[in-house]
């Protein structure tokens, strides 16, 4: 986002000032003044700071943007994506400790006396020309299959929520990183100077569930610059907080504010260099334009009622699963980078087979309808579209068991997640589990893996989009990952 020039200074200050330079101005424009070698590394580190990394992208892009559909909560691949039909004859039989080769339980389930095998209560079916198995709760999934590739070797090192999704958003399971979403708006910027380069969007599930919580940091930009971080779009008259003008204030007049707010921002930065103020100068022009482009954006009015019925009965209620993902469509159009739906309510550790129907009843359809959407806008070919949630769950049944009704604890061995659109391969899968969904016996992927390919997707390359902070180099997957070639178109 283009700012305005630095202005000088020397016509504000006076020598009295100058002779009332605090200790701490003084040691830091001495330490300014070293040497040319110095200067040099202070403006560089700036620049990596402030702005888009130089050198990125480092490949030519498949993907021009994302769209993140982040199931919280950890959706059963039993159910949905990895069938195991011999697990019919395994019914309430012990699970064997050849498979579960003493691997940590959770809390929940540690002090289980046996971990009794569980099939799943749905069936499963061949879909699309390349015959992928997606289970009868995702017809409107399985009606996109040969646009798929769904990945069943997913796995993670944390076996709770909260830090299983903060590795997946942010690549560590302790908070404080960067998500991926700031990292790409970091590398890449944004294509829309009126838009954030990274919007969220959260939607609770229609039906009663366990909801798990989420915290702002998910989609925080942790020692990035704060303006990289996604921006909240919330349902209602005011889909971002605090954005309109109050009573009385008018846009012309707020106009005026922000540029004399910004210019007083401006003379401290020539004065310091810092850039959390060149942040914030970068915000407030920011609000202003979206202050004039949200509101059309979020306004679905303009929408034919056939697009209301291709996403399914919820989509014309603002917050849902599906009306987020018609925003999603809608901000990709508008060049937007990074778009991110959490939909919470997956976390089923007893009721999972009506619990899971009715999250497949909130997202299914939308998820579909979105595929489709951009095809036939010609968007697909050039964005990245990502479905799945932080962790997989077990074979075993935690608490009581009946044929019909059951639930499944955690379980981070081994998950599955679908992509489609820019630059992956469709109607494939990749990786395989063992009998009992519980080990991966070919292809694994880490979520290091995951998250590098789909920066590499974005003419990426996850070695070497870093940034600097306390004396050392980070990137989103650490010193690991590797992108998965076998899935690339």
């Amino acid at each position: 986002m283009a700012t305005k020039p630095l202005r000088k200074n020397s016509t504000h200050m006076n020598s009295e000032f100058h002779s009332h330079i605090s200790r701490r101005q003084f040691v830091g424009r001495a330490g300014i003044g070293i040497g040319t070698a110095a200067l040099a590394t202070l403006l560089a580190g700036e620049a990596r700071a402030s702005g888009r990394p130089l050198g990125v992208p480092h490949q030519r892009p498949k993907a021009r943007r994302v769209i993140w559909l982040t199931q919280a909560g950890a959706p059963s691949q039993l159910e949905l994506f990895d069938y195991k039909p011999q697990l019919a004859d395994q019914f309430d039989k012990d699970l064997p400790d050849s498979i579960r080769q003493g691997q940590r339980l959770t809390g929940m389930t540690a002090s289980q006396t046996r971990f009794p095998v569980c099939p799943s209560v749905y069936r499963f079916a061949q879909q699309g020309q390349a015959g992928i198995w997606l289970s009868e709760i995702l017809p409107h999934t399985s009606r996109i299959a040969d646009r798929l590739c769904v990945i069943r070797s997913l796995h993670t090192e944390a076996i709770n929520h909260d830090p299983a999704m903060t590795l997946l958003q942010t690549g560590h399971q302790i908070a404080g990183r960067p998500s991926v979403g700031a990292w790409l708006s970091y590398g890449l910027g944004s294509e829309n100077e009126n838009l954030p380069a990274f919007v969220v969007m959260i939607s609770r599930p229609s039906g009663p569930t366990n909801a798990q919580p989420l915290h702002e940091r998910m989609w925080g930009a942790g020692f990035l610059p704060p303006r990289y971080q996604g921006v909240r779009f919330s349902p209602g008259k005011d889909p971002v907080l605090y954005l309109s003008n109050p009573p009385g204030v008018t846009s012309p007049r707020r106009r005026a504010m922000i540029d004399d707010v910004a210019a007083l921002n401006q003379l401290k930065l020539a004065e310091n260099h810092d850039s959390e103020i060149q942040a914030r100068i970068d915000q407030y022009e920011m609000a202003f334009r979206m202050q004039q482009s949200v509101p059309e954006l979020t306004d679905l009015a303009s929408e034919p009622k056939s697009v209301f019925e291709a996403y399914g009965p919820e989509s014309q209620k603002p917050g849902t699963f599906a009306a987020n993902c018609i925003l999603a469509r809608r901000l990709a159009e508008r060049g937007v980078r990074f778009v991110q739906l959490y939909h919470r309510g997956w976390d089923q550790h007893a009721s999972l087979p009506s619990g899971i129907k009715s999250q497949c009843y909130d997202t299914d359809q939308p998820s579909a309808a979105l595929i489709e959407d951009l095809e036939q806008r010609g968007l697909l070919d050039d964005t990245l579209v990502v479905w799945g949630g932080e962790f997989g769950r077990t074979v075993y049944s935690q608490g009581k068991m009946t044929a019909a009704e059951y639930g499944r604890d955690h379980h981070p061995r081994c998950f599955s997640m679908w992509m489609a659109g820019a630059g992956v391969k469709g109607g494939m899968t990749y990786g395989e589990t063992d009998d009992y969904s519980y080990n991966i016996v070919q292809d694994p992927v880490h979520i290091h893996d995951l998250n590098a390919t789909v920066l590499h997707l974005l003419g990426i390359n996850h070695k070497e989009l870093t940034h600097s902070f306390q004396g050392r180099d980070y990137r989103l997957t650490d010193v690991h990952g590797n992108v998965i070639q076998p899935i690339l178109a």
